[in-house]
């Protein structure tokens, strides 16, 4: 018994169970035309299925394959109007075209449908998101010089009307409030930043503008950073009303925030524009200096009268009651 018994421990020490393989999922087996397209996804920023919205006021298409164009023949063509959404349908490259190797097929419906250069359609469209569409709206280069103009010129005349009526205005006769401060200098830094993106990461912008979000935790950091300071502007903003409303009577209230608007309106406007020239770093830090420094040394009322609760900047006589505050 002793030999059978070594025989099968023998046994039982070179014998493993075969546990047969199983078939997994075939989700990282992909063919090459799906690594084309995710090849496509990722310097692109779009595919197949994703929507457009014409923006111009009219996209030429061509109902034929691209190569019958390119080959000189007859081809039928087909218009896509201004505010229709298609949808991409095919992708296609040429690299015998000289003016554009990329095709792109989209369709209004299925009557409507054609191909077209990627590079003529992608000035005509527009993503089919409110976002995009926002982000499309002010980044025209034509629409910002404009704006541009007509935003200055507005709130210069805003704010010398302001100083001609000695009323109330952010930086120079302040109210004893730091959020209207704060938000001035937080849309410079926003317009810093956003700037900042457009030059040193264009990609990822580009990809954030064909897949926008709110969610500044669901993009990377620097991408995130900025939403951030968007929805604390839109805080600040709340904020900052509320202080106002407080402090001030309704018709004065409505001239400093016609008054805050404007010196926001220009900070928006000088910063984003000299920041793409680099000038709007040291022009940030010289503002940010400048508008603590008046809050501070001018405007903050850290006192309060010890008669009739009237905030003051320093101690002694108050304005409204007479009260000697040592």
């Amino acid at each position: 018994m002793k030999p059978f018994t070594l025989f099968v421990l023998l046994l039982l020490l070179f014998t493993s169970c075969y546990r047969e393989e199983r078939q997994t999922s075939d989700a990282w087996v992909v063919t090459e035309a799906q690594m084309d397209s995710i090849s496509f996804y990722t310097t692109h920023h779009y595919t197949q299925n994703y929507n457009f919205l014409v923006k111009a006021d009219t996209l030429l298409l061509v109902c034929q394959q691209p190569s019958e164009a390119l080959s000189g023949m007859l081809v039928d063509t087909i218009f896509v109007k201004k505010d229709d959404v298609v949808v991409v349908a095919d992708i296609m490259t040429l690299s015998t075209d000289s003016v554009d190797s990329v095709w792109v097929q989209i369709a209004r419906d299925q009557q409507t449908m054609g191909w077209i250069h990627e590079s003529e359609m992608l000035k005509g469209v527009a993503p089919d998101n409110p976002i995009s569409r926002f982000i499309d709206y002010f980044s025209d280069e034509h629409l910002l010089i404009m704006l541009a103009f007509v935003v200055i010129v507005a709130a210069l005349y805003v704010i010398r009307s302001l100083f001609r009526r000695n009323a109330k205005i952010v930086h120079f006769n302040d109210i004893p409030s730091f959020y209207p401060t704060l938000l001035a200098v937080l849309v410079a830094a926003s317009a810093v930043f956003y700037s900042t993106i457009q030059l040193a990461d264009p990609d990822s912008w580009r990809h954030y503008y064909y897949h926008p979000t709110l969610n500044p935790f669901s993009v990377p950091l620097h991408l995130s950073l900025f939403l951030l300071s968007v929805w604390a502007l839109l805080l600040i903003t709340l904020a900052a009303f509320d202080d106002i409303r407080r402090h001030l009577s309704a018709t004065e209230a409505i001239l400093y925030c016609l008054g805050l608007i404007a010196v926001c309106a220009i900070n928006y406007v000088i910063f984003s524009v000299s920041t793409l020239y680099y000038v709007g770093y040291p022009l940030l830090v010289a503002y940010t200096a400048f508008a603590l420094w008046r809050y501070f040394s001018k405007s903050r009322q850290a006192y309060l009268c010890g008669h009739c609760g009237h905030r003051l900047p320093s101690k002694g006589i108050c304005p409204r009651c007479g009260y000697r505050n040592v």
